[in-house]
């Protein structure tokens, strides 16, 4: 691990691996037939990857369209030359009508109002505004009931400054196999997009298959997939294991900045929660912490791996740093070869030698998703894209 590079200002960096990024998106790509359109979702600066960079590698692997949470987020693609079609996946509010339609972002739509008045906003530039229909089939979160499909559109409808591009859903449960709420959400979807083109109503592209549903449905493909999480190399659900192969794309690093031989009773960190037990154990730094995205609860209950083997992380871990110890008397495996010295690289995330930490392992110390850990980590270290 010496030959890693990491910046110049701070020793803590990730690394996103643009090929495995690359493979992962084709191997979503060989999932679907022939005609059907993948939509990438790069929301939270691409699951803390970040967007920009990840989005020339998956256009090139296959992805058709593009999905955000925010209109910051898309305005900051098109700023950045990004010219595919990009999906907000919520409605916003009414008053950035005009940015949606100077940057040409379509946003989802469930309101006649906000869709009137985009329809005005696109009129006076003298253009048409793209959105995509959002029907709620049960989740409870966004888009118009579904037995209001047919009545919000033909509300909107007459409007020429709109065109419905699309009409989609969301599961909560894609990633359960044989769910009863997935295949009424289902049956939901398909009789308001029947509903829809029984009054002579344009769907544009219809799409509900999010990463788990990609991989476990597709029955239910249609014209598009929406395709998240697992572009970035982590499963959705362990039902999706066995059905494609994915490799992680973030690891998270940092070096050693400073070695100390503490006397035994010495504390760690704030509030003392570790002292040393004995002579001879190493105290390092590491300056990752909390605002990296180091969660605080995983104080004294996590590994991280330097020189290829396990270590133990101690003490409260602090708000930009954090210390591991280090036996250096001991013959047991759980420990790196040989004292540690400064500059040694420590991985949080990914692996070192034969060893490997995930964001799985992560996640389930933590008690969340391996989504929240990798969105975590990209709020603030510097990321280094090989």
């Amino acid at each position: 691990m010496d030959k890693v590079k990491c910046p110049d200002t701070r020793w803590s960096w990730i690394e996103v691996n643009l090929s495995a990024l690359r493979r992962n998106t084709q191997a979503f790509k060989r999932q679907l037939e022939r005609g059907v359109q993948m939509m990438c979702v790069v929301k939270a600066d691409a699951y803390g990857h970040g967007a920009i960079q990840c989005v020339k590698t998956m256009q090139q692997a296959g992805a058709s369209q593009l999905a955000v949470a925010t209109v910051e987020e898309g305005v900051a693609l098109r700023q950045a030359g990004v010219q595919m079609p990009i999906l907000i996946l919520s409605e916003p509010p009414v008053d950035c009508v005009g940015t949606l339609v100077e940057y040409d972002l379509m946003p989802s739509v469930y309101t006649a109002d906000f869709a009137l008045a985009l329809g005005e906003a696109a009129a006076a530039a003298d253009r048409v505004a793209r959105y995509h229909l959002a029907i709620d089939t049960g989740m409870t979160r966004i888009g118009v009931r579904r037995q209001d499909v047919v009545e919000l559109r033909r509300t909107i409808d007459f409007h020429r400054g709109l065109e419905c591009a699309g009409t989609f859903t969301h599961f909560a449960t894609a990633d359960v196999l044989d769910d009863w709420d997935f295949a009424l959400q289902l049956n939901r979807f398909n009789e308001a997009v029947a509903a829809l083109r029984g009054a002579g109503l344009s769907t544009g592209l219809v799409h509900c298959d999010n990463t788990p549903g990609t991989v476990l449905h597709p029955e239910c493909h249609y014209d598009m997939c929406r395709v998240g999480i697992g572009l970035y190399g982590l499963q959705p659900a362990e039902t999706t294991v066995p059905r494609i192969e994915l490799e992680p794309v973030m690891s998270v690093r940092g070096r050693v900045t400073r070695v100390v031989y503490p006397q035994v009773g010495d504390g760690v960190g704030y509030g003392m929660t570790y002292r040393v037990p004995k002579q001879n154990i190493q105290i390092a730094t590491v300056p990752v912490g909390y605002a990296d995205g180091l969660a605080r609860e995983l104080s004294n209950n996590m590994d991280v791996l330097v020189n290829g083997r396990r270590a133990r992380q101690v003490g409260n871990i602090c708000m930009d740093q954090f210390m591991l110890a280090v036996d250096v008397n001991s013959t047991r495996s759980y420990k790196p070869t040989g004292p540690v010295e400064a500059g040694d690289v420590v991985t949080l995330i990914g692996a070192d030698g034969d060893e490997r930490i995930t964001a799985d392992e992560m996640a389930a110390q933590r008690r969340t998703i391996n989504y929240e850990v990798v969105c975590d980590f990209g709020m603030r270290l510097q990321k280094i894209y090989t």
